[in-house]
């Protein structure tokens, strides 16, 4: 089946905007705690008159600050509760907001802020506004820089105090001129290949992702339901899921702090949890190493496999007697306290930005934690196809969201259009018109569609290594393979235009420790010193095997190489939702990638 279109099930009007909800929420339930905000340690109720009250405020701010419709005003800040508040009150007054990656470098936010034409810029700290204020004499359309929290006024105080002198009548006058064709977003790519781009997101865009949102999860995105905000709000899919949320009546919290994310679970118990692989991927490899430190490495062995069939059952019939006899016992042994990892009150959860990987959907499935797996992009408003609550096909990202439609091209491409595809990308005619053909927006993903309509993604399309043999292989396959084992963080295949496929391999930190302590190694050997221990490489060794199952003889790694350190953000190897940056690592690791095709 080539092609596939589902019609929208809810209409979208011409002056249907993101921002209308908030107003709505205050009319219809004051009283919701729609936000639980963190102070001084502590979960604090926020309802939604008291979100609107200062939505309101920082919206007559911008008005005070002379934010125009149409303007763009640049949100510099790691996730925290005023995100989503400075977002609604800038959109509020038909200005765009353009969210910057909190851990982007000067060069990066001086060609976001060049590009868009920025006229405001919220910093979440000093040390952001210091490193935009170095830039000022450079960015001569930039009129001011607000602080989020640091030193002097807090952003949302400043805005009220401002806007004081503000008649609301102004606000009100904004919001009526307000149509779903309006232009509410300047999202930048990050940017894995080439120059990032503005892709320009209209309301219509946003209401289509949320009401989609909201067909496919009606139980999940629903009043009285929470959930706990993690990823980076300057990223597509967490800023999609929060609007869902908000509008929705979900109480929403949010936090930066990663390392501290399972206890910060216990406090707020989620109902929902949105995360990228990655995320659940470390879940899964802590629990198993914790289990192989304490000694019951086979317990979770066995505990994982049960898991993994008893989903697959559930495609064929149902558990036999014996299985569900299993699963019963390892759900009081080993399922539950996964699960109390996650807060105890978690029911479902979603994944996209990157494949998730059948095995470990099975995985979460079986423990009593479907995760929805979905794909999209930035140019999609986020997700585009999804796993319904009420439909799921484990290993792949589901159905269209309804009002789009999707194909597959002559070389199975992946191509899109509907209501949460974007029109283009800002100020950039040229690559727009390479984007789209005849309406259709090329996604470079290539994909397989089966005869229900669920999309399966084989990889990135300029990611897809030739050997010298002609072979073409999707790097993606084996590389989520090699993710799933415990000691393996990333993994990163090579081969373009060589006579094989071999792979880059680093280890994870935190799983290295506990491996040198069962291997009696000497606990201060970093990676580097063992990177070709005859342990450490039988290790790998066999994961390599196992992720070369997936794939044919002429696309398995015949090499890999251990590398001495791990791919991260900071080092520049990884993008801020976790995926690697392929080109960077490339050059970066030439001379290991050489020695593998060396004699």
């Amino acid at each position: 089946m080539r092609e596939f279109t589902v019609p929208a099930s809810f209409p979208v009007g011409e002056r249907d905007n993101i921002v209308s909800s908030v107003f709505e929420h205050e009319r219809d339930d004051p009283d919701h705690v729609v936000f639980q905000r963190l102070v001084d340690g502590t979960w604090t109720d926020v309802t939604c008159k008291q979100a609107a009250d200062q939505i309101r405020a920082a919206a007559l701010g911008l008005i005070a600050e002379g934010v125009a419709p149409g303007d763009r005003v640049a949100l510099f800040s790691a996730t925290r509760y005023e995100w989503p508040l400075l977002d609604l009150a800038i959109l509020a007054v038909g200005a765009l907001t353009v969210p910057i990656y909190e851990t982007s470098s000067a060069e990066q936010v001086k060609f976001v802020l060049e590009d868009s034409g920025a006229v405001l810029i919220f910093a979440e700290t000093d040390a952001h506004a210091d490193k935009i204020e170095h830039l000022t004499d450079e960015l001569p359309q930039l009129r001011k820089v607000l602080r989020i929290d640091g030193s002097g006024t807090p952003a949302l105080d400043a805005l009220a105090e401002a806007g004081r002198s503000v008649d609301v009548a102004q606000l009100d006058e904004r919001l009526a001129g307000l149509k779903s064709a309006d232009p509410a977003t300047l999202i930048y790519t990050s940017g894995t290949t080439g120059r990032p781009k503005g892709c320009e997101l209209t309301h219509a865009n946003l209401v289509y992702e949320i009401r989609g949102a909201s067909d496919c999860f009606p139980t999940l995105l629903a009043k009285g339901e929470r959930m706990l905000v993690f990823l980076p709000l300057a990223h597509v899919l967490a800023r999609a899921i929060t609007l869902a949320c908000f509008t929705n009546k979900v109480t929403l919290g949010f936090t930066s702090d990663i390392k501290n994310l399972v206890p910060t679970f216990g406090v707020f118990k989620p109902t929902l949890v949105v995360s990228v692989p990655r995320v659940f991927e470390k879940v899964y490899n802590t629990a198993e190493q914790n289990a192989r430190n304490s000694g019951k490495g086979a317990i979770f062995e066995r505990a994982a496999d049960t898991a993994i069939e008893w989903s697959r059952a559930q495609d064929t019939g149902g558990a036999g007697l014996l299985l569900r006899a299993k699963h019963a016992l390892f759900d009081r042994l080993v399922y539950g306290k996964l699960r109390a990892a996650l807060g105890g009150d978690c029911r479902g959860a979603i994944s996209g930005g990157a494949p998730l990987g059948e095995r470990l959907g099975h995985f979460y499935r079986g423990v009593g934690l479907t995760i929805y797996e979905g794909y999209g992009l930035t140019e999609t408003s986020a997700a585009i196809t999804v796993n319904r609550i009420d439909d799921v096909k484990v290993g792949t990202v589901g159905k269209l969201l309804p009002g789009n439609s999707m194909r597959l091209g002559d070389d199975d491409e992946l191509l899109v259009r509907g209501g949460v595809v974007f029109s283009g990308y800002w100020h950039n005619e040229e690559e727009t018109d390479a984007a789209f053909t005849d309406g259709w927006f090329h996604t470079g993903d290539l994909g397989a569609i089966d005869d229900d309509g669920f999309l399966k993604i084989i990889g990135r399309k300029k990611e897809i290594i030739v050997t010298a043999g002609g072979k073409n292989v999707a790097p993606a396959i084996l590389e989520d393979r090699l993710r799933a084992h415990p000691l393996i963080s990333q993994a990163m295949a090579v081969g373009d235009a060589k006579p094989f496929i071999a792979a880059l391999i680093t280890i994870d930190p935190e799983a290295f420790d506990g491996w040198k302590e069962r291997k009696g190694k000497n606990s201060g050997s970093s990676v580097g010193d063992l990177a070709t221990d005859p342990d450490l490489t039988a290790e790998i060794d066999l994961a390599v095997k196992e992720a070369n199952q997936a794939v044919s003889k002429a696309e398995a790694i015949r090499k890999f190489r251990i590398l001495a350190v791990d791919f991260t953000e900071d080092t520049g190897e990884l993008t801020p939702t976790m995926k690697v940056k392929r080109k960077v690592v490339a050059e970066k690791f030439a001379s290991e990638i050489d020695a593998l095709y060396a004699g």
